[in-house]
């Protein structure tokens, strides 16, 4: 049997010394922290990937009591005002990543900086990102693993702005903190547990984030955010939501290529052939389920929250689908942001990074099956 163990208690001992403190905050952070626990123990294997799972999640339990801390020292942070959010969500691989980034040239966007999500507590005196020692530690670091094949799938950097349900780890909470796929019991209680704690403390964080390094509009980004629209709305009560459309083939094969190459390599030591073929029916259904659920949610909400727009008109023209936006969610458009779009759309074309190539039948799906499972989508009219 292993040494290397994830029992709860002995976790959050550990944290809180080395931390020096012992504020957790609301303590219902604990249910996903079990949930947590118990996967990673019936799935990692061996001694060196256990112990630096076991380190992460120590990590994260860190970061929440420095969050805490914060609050507590600065209560002023509660005051913050998150006002007209934009969030980006829909069918991964559907160009939300492009789009979020186009988006956020604009100077007015205040998006989530991979930087941030990793380091979201704040150093005394609340230095700028360039002067603080963390930011520049990680930007060195990206550059010295580059990945070119990964690079192919999502380019990331310190300073550019990611999926801000990233930062949920830190409420043990949401698909990525269960590796987006979601083994057991992780799923089972993500899929029936309410996700107002989690939206509230990702409101929370945001305020804390925006008190350290203000911004004008907030721009979020995540396919997840389809498991929890009427979450979104109630805890941001003028959200703007763009929904993005791919035919589900190629959705699929790509997302099962890119947990493959991304998850999979970051989690364990090697992939069989026979886990392969199984990753395919199981992404298949969870976000077959996750656009179900959000497509129910936003009939609850009127139109004028919601503007969608599909792969192919991304594509064919970026900018387009931008003054769209804009136009229907009124926001201005200076020309000092109509020039910055341009410059991003001219610096950033498709495939800057390489081209990712993938094939479905690899991971056990045929495309009838994923037409079978998504007739809902295709007969409704959301690729049109």
């Amino acid at each position: 049997m292993s040494e290397v163990t994830f029992v709860v208690e002995d976790l959050l001992r550990e944290a809180q010394e080395g931390a020096g403190l012992d504020n957790f905050g609301n303590p219902r952070f604990r249910e996903g922290l079990e949930a947590l626990a118990e996967m990673m123990d019936r799935y990692i294997e061996g001694d060196r990937l256990r112990q630096r799972h076991r380190q992460n999640v120590l990590g994260r339990l860190v970061t929440r009591l420095q969050i805490q801390e914060a609050f507590r020292k600065h209560p002023e942070i509660h005051d913050e005002k998150i006002e007209r959010p934009m969030i980006v969500t829909g069918l991964p691989r559907s160009g939300t990543s492009a789009l979020f980034n186009l988006l956020d040239s604009d100077p007015a966007a205040r998006g989530l900086l991979l930087w941030e999500i990793h380091f979201p507590q704040p150093l005394e005196g609340r230095p700028s990102m360039e002067d603080d020692p963390r930011y520049q530690a990680m930007k060195k670091a990206i550059a010295a693993h580059r990945n070119p094949e990964l690079d192919k799938i999502h380019y990331a950097d310190a300073d550019i702005p990611e999926e801000c349900v990233l930062m949920q780890a830190y409420s043990f909470d949401g698909v990525n903190t269960g590796w987006e796929y979601l083994h057991e019991p992780y799923a089972s209680w993500f899929k029936n547990h309410d996700l107002d704690f989690m939206y509230e403390e990702h409101r929370d964080h945001m305020k804390l984030l925006q008190w350290q390094r203000p911004g004008t509009r907030w721009l979020l980004k995540a396919p997840a955010h389809m498991w929890a629209i009427d979450e979104v709305v109630k805890v941001f009560p003028d959200v703007s939501i763009v929904w993005g459309h791919r035919e589900p083939i190629g959705v699929t094969a790509s997302i099962c290529s890119m947990t493959e190459k991304m998850v999979y390599a970051m989690n364990f030591d090697g992939v069989s052939k026979e886990e392969l073929r199984s990753l395919g029916p199981r992404l298949l259904d969870w976000y077959a389920t996750s656009l179900e659920r959000g497509l129910a949610a936003r009939e609850k909400i009127g139109p004028e929250r919601v503007m969608d727009y599909t792969f192919k008109e991304f594509i064919a023209d970026p900018k387009g689908v931008v003054e769209r936006i804009y136009d229907h969610f009124s926001l201005p458009m200076p020309d000092a942001t109509r020039k910055a779009i341009e410059a991003h759309i001219a610096k950033n074309v498709k495939g800057k990074h390489g081209k990712h190539e993938y094939d479905l039948a690899h991971y056990g799906i045929s495309e009838e099956r994923v037409r079978e499972r998504y007739d809902f989508y295709l007969e409704g009219g959301w690729l049109n």
